[in-house]
């Protein structure tokens, strides 16, 4: 089939997928697209994609993939040598020499994982694989969620990555009318899922892997190391202090904070809390009252009739952000997350109420419910809370929600002018540093916008597991203009991690569906730790020197 033919299909097949239409991306809507967006991007010899045919089709939930790989990077104990650097000011030999050994030790250690799993399963394995099995049996039993059989194009490593795996060929969709009917394989399936009810014991509730809280690369909750309780000790002696150092907190908080000591980090890293330690009690009252009198302000006004849109948008958006976590899930919890988007949209009329920034709010709430819970978040009852602990945590979301999205408001006002110029960058710099992986997708008329559009929306949120984000957080607030610029180079390194998978794809359709559904549900800290390595990496190469990447 030709290039035009396979656009066509795809865009025919996938109108709510991709910007042109609504977008549903882990049931949050994708905002709409504006054709001023194209402007930056159409020149000569670039088609922009063709409208899709026919009548408008109603929006269809974004299609999550489940496909496990077996390439996840290690981290090796050298990691720490190129975080430290984090905020110093280094020459670049110096910095990209130890990012490369960095990179280089991962894929050492990525060789070794892989002869070592061609050895034969052990006993810790075959209880894994019962785990597995188990979860296989809670997950059938999910009406909302139904196994479809998976597409076609995804790239052939994510294949036979997903042979060894219970979620192999199939993959999540909220809708009934999106799963095929009546077929041999359906029947197959649902009879032995009906043999595994009855032959395992009842277990709880089992959450989904991407929705998973704790990091994936460790088993439980190991006991703290040596090392890391080193680290924990460095918080807590900085912290503890009458005026905290907020640039030493920065270089510390640059690899990662302690889930413990995590809320009090974030609140003075985003400037929400002063320095000195005397103020911060009668600032979070102040703060606290602030916010609860905007709400008995202006939060009866949600029904006016030049709110109600705003609202009603908002009241649709929040059942659908995170899903697959029941913690979002909850009546109370959903609330909180109405008053906080209402009250900040019309705060900011400038901007106003984006699809997307209802995605924005979830690591603030989580990070800030674990300062009162030790247990994990995903399945807990905010009900058994204290009133005053969940006022206190709506105050502290909401205001440090809003000095985030103070740095990056251009994303969200008319035509969106700032994803326009990261958009734009993306392709420059990408272009510069893998002239491979950036003609590939010239050749079959992929534009980034495509599909970077909501990595700037949403700050990568939508292509990460929840845990993923919270530890990208740490170091976006550590980074001097975290969120609005080096985000850029965290979206260049993530692309470009993908790049054997883009290259094998040979079609528009195919790697439109790999880029919007690449298979991180598995990623932990140590992925993570690495993406940021190689971003660290391209801002010191890149950042000061923008003519290298410009054409």
């Amino acid at each position: 089939m030709s290039s035009d033919g396979n656009k066509k299909q795809f865009w025919k097949r996938n109108a709510a997928k991709v910007p042109g239409s609504i977008q549903h991306v882990y049931g949050a809507q994708h905002p709409p697209f504006d054709p001023l967006l194209h402007a930056n991007l159409i020149k000569a010899g670039n088609k922009p994609p063709p409208a899709t045919p026919g009548k408008p089709k109603k929006a269809t939930t974004f299609q999550e993939f489940e496909s496990i790989t077996s390439d996840a990077w290690d981290v090796g104990d050298d990691d720490d040598e190129l975080l430290a650097m984090a905020a110093q000011n280094l020459n670049i030999e110096v910095v990209m020499e130890t990012a490369n050994k960095v990179i280089e030790n991962h894929s050492k250690q990525q060789e070794r994982r892989r002869q070592d799993d061609t050895t034969e399963p052990g006993q810790g394995e075959e209880d894994a694989q019962e785990e597995v099995a188990a979860e296989e049996v809670e997950e059938e039993e999910e009406d909302e969620y139904l196994r479809v059989e998976e597409v076609e194009a995804i790239s052939p490593d994510a294949s036979f990555a997903s042979q060894g795996s219970p979620y192999a060929d199939s993959r999540l969709v909220k809708s009934h009318s999106e799963a095929p009917i009546g077929s041999p394989r359906d029947a197959a399936g649902e009879r032995a899922g009906l043999h595994k009810q009855r032959s395992l014991p009842h277990r709880p509730p089992v959450i989904p892997l991407v929705a998973r809280m704790a990091d994936q690369n460790t088993s439980g909750t190991p006991a703290m190391t040596e090392r890391e309780a080193s680290r924990l000790d460095k918080f807590k002696q900085l912290l503890a202090g009458p005026n905290t150092d907020l640039e030493e907190l920065r270089k510390l908080s640059w690899s990662g904070i302690p889930r413990q000591v995590r809320p009090i980090a974030w609140k003075l890293l985003s400037g929400y809390l002063p320095a000195n330690a005397e103020r911060r009690e009668s600032v979070l009252q102040r703060k606290r009252q602030e916010y609860f009198g905007f709400i008995q302000q202006y939060y009866d006004s949600r029904n006016d009739e030049h709110h109600q849109d705003t609202y009603r948008q908002i009241h649709i958006d929040i059942p659908r952000t995170n899903p697959l976590i029941p913690l979002f899930q909850q009546a109370s919890v959903q609330e909180i997350f109405e008053r906080i988007l209402f009250i900040w949209a019309i705060r900011h009329p400038a901007s106003g109420y984006v699809q997307g920034i209802n995605d924005l709010v979830t690591p603030f709430f989580v990070v800030f419910v674990f300062e009162y819970i030790e247990e994990e978040v995903e399945n807990f009852d905010v009900s058994s809370l204290q009133e005053e602990a969940l006022r206190n945590i709506e105050a502290d979301s909401f205001w440090c929600m809003s000095k985030l999205l103070d740095g990056i408001q251009d994303n969200y006002t008319f035509a969106q002018p700032g994803i326009q110029r990261k958009v734009k960058a993306l392709e420059e710099l990408v272009s510069r540093i893998d002239e491979s992986v950036h003609r590939h997708m010239q050749q079959y008329e992929v534009e980034y916008l495509q599909f970077a559009f909501r990595w700037m929306n949403n700050l990568l949120m939508r292509e990460l597991p929840l845990r993923c984000t919270i530890r990208l957080w740490d170091t976006y607030q550590a980074e001097p203009e975290g969120f609005s610029h080096f985000h850029l180079y965290v979206c260049a390194a993530f692309l470009v991690r993908w790049r054997k998978e883009i290259l094998e794809e040979r079609d528009f359709q195919g790697l439109m569906i790999l880029l919007q559904n690449l298979p991180t549900m598995h990623w932990g800290n140590e992925e993570v730790s690495v993406l940021l390595a190689e971003a660290y990496r391209l801002k010191f190469a890149f950042a000061d020197a923008p003519n290298h990447y410009k054409r």
